[in-house]
């Protein structure tokens, strides 16, 4: 009953076109953001932050801006573990070069770089696109991880080829290395995850989000109303690449500490992250954030099941995982395309609509 539009009076068009026009959803937002600034920081321990929490905001922004890319403008990617292999290192290169400066700046800056070379790698969209740009997004994956093993300037000439984040803070806060608390780290991402979904928000719904789904749509057609295709790809690929980059750059700085690409930024990273918005659901800000939260949360609640409830051995378990996320991938693309972000808001229509049938 309380989902209803009755009461909601518009009265310009800023406040008719805003992101949440039902005050229901409005109250709603701010209570989910009042829990994850002010509660969750007060009850968090390491446990919940490493195993749900940190993984779910980094893998939303990754998820984010690879659905600027694919459901926006509808640019197949399979470089995003590559991407995320720029951001990382790229990271950890100004940290060592530039330990004064904030964590925010080289956050900030990992992610323009990746951006930039975001850029250089969507260069082929403008000549191939569907499964041939595919395969050049996939070239980008493995030559990114062959050159981040193979040039040991990357990782500072390291004997073992491992890139390890030294210890930094902000404002006093240490949130890198092993001494860092679980709530900074929690909290520094969470800067990121939110700032990064209010302006994905904001570009999609935007005239640049326009002319991207223009190219989707039709590149041609876009075209011809005067659409320019080579901003419209270039742009897609640099917003995507630098939302990438950042998530790239927490996952290693803040989330493990210590990476090795080939193992954490392989090609299955870039697959991870496509099931991620093919699940939630293409072209949706929501979308990516829950299909990061089904495909981080899945694996923690088979083992809890399978291995702390019914004592099945962890290898099972972890192949029970690849199964539930390979038919969960068929069934959405057969059944509903739009993935989770189709069926809640199918679901806020029925609320707004109950109990009448129609």
């Amino acid at each position: 009953m309380l989902y209803r539009e009755a009461g909601d009076f518009s009265t310009t068009y800023p406040e008719d076109s805003q992101t949440f026009p039902i005050r229901f959803d409005r109250y709603r937002y701010y209570v989910v953001l009042f829990i994850a600034i002010v509660v969750i920081p007060f009850m968090v321990n390491d446990y919940w932050v490493n195993s749900i929490f940190m993984p779910f905001l980094i893998y939303s922004i990754a998820a984010i801006g690879l659905n600027i890319l694919v459901g926006y403008c509808g640019q197949v990617s399979l470089g995003t573990g590559g991407f995320m292999a720029v951001g990382a290192y790229a990271c950890y290169k100004l940290m060592t070069a530039f330990p004064d400066v904030s964590m925010f700046i080289h956050v900030l800056l990992a992610g323009a770089i990746t951006a930039a070379v975001g850029v250089l790698f969507g260069l082929p969209s403008l000549r191939i696109k569907g499964f041939y740009l595919a395969v050049a997004t996939l070239a980008a994956q493995f030559f990114l991880v062959w050159m981040f093993n193979r040039v040991s300037w990357f990782y500072n000439y390291s004997a073992s080829g491992q890139i390890n984040a030294p210890e930094r803070d902000t404002f006093g806060i240490i949130i890198t290395g092993p001494n860092t608390d679980a709530w900074a780290a929690y909290v520094f991402c969470l800067i990121f995850t939110i700032a990064s979904a209010v302006i994905a928000r904001n570009l999609t719904r935007g005239a640049m989000g326009r002319q991207w789904m223009a190219i989707r749509d039709m590149d041609i057609a876009a075209e011809i109303i005067g659409v320019n295709p080579l901003k419209a790809k270039l742009t897609a690929f640099a917003v995507s690449s630098f939302f990438v980059g950042i998530s790239g750059a927490l996952f290693f700085a803040i989330y493990l500490g210590a990476v090795e690409v080939g193992e954490v930024f392989g090609i299955t990273k870039s697959f991870l992250v496509l099931f991620m918005i093919i699940i939630g659901g293409l072209g949706s800000v929501f979308g990516s954030f829950a299909g990061a939260a089904f495909l981080v949360l899945l694996p923690v609640l088979l083992k809890v099941i399978g291995v702390d409830w019914f004592g099945w051995p962890t290898d099972i378990v972890a192949h029970l995982n690849l199964v539930v996320v390979g038919a969960l991938i068929i069934l959405f693309l057969i059944v509903e395309p739009h993935g989770l972000a189709q069926l809640w808001r199918l679901a806020k229509e029925k609320l707004r609509l109950w109990p009448f049938p129609h």
